[in-house]
């Protein structure tokens, strides 16, 4: 017997702003300052979102978008500014407890 198997894509259960929300807050928590998680997590919600329409948000064409938001991409601050914003995110920083 053969068992079948499909890769998981977080993207596809993203259906609701809450959904978005709680993974981002999850992948924040589970990175453990690895940045290149948290842009990966980026790279979901866009998935999830519609990448179409972060492209033309960010005025970035999509090809650079998977690329900068992959696991290994490396994109710049301002590359995830623009995308934490057209993703309606504000960045912000928080003392460490």
């Amino acid at each position: 017997m053969t068992i079948s198997t499909t890769r998981w894509d977080s993207a596809e259960y993203l259906k609701t702003e809450e959904d978005i929300q709680l993974y981002l807050e999850a992948c924040l928590e589970e990175a453990e300052g690895d940045p290149s998680f948290i842009v990966n997590a980026f790279g979901v919600i866009a998935r999830a979102k519609n990448m179409n329409q972060l492209a033309k948000d960010t005025g970035m064409t999509r090809e650079v978008l998977y690329k900068e938001l992959s696991p290994e991409g490396n994109p710049t601050f301002t590359t995830v500014a623009k995308v934490a914003k057209a993703l309606g995110f504000k960045l912000s920083v928080q003392p460490v407890a």
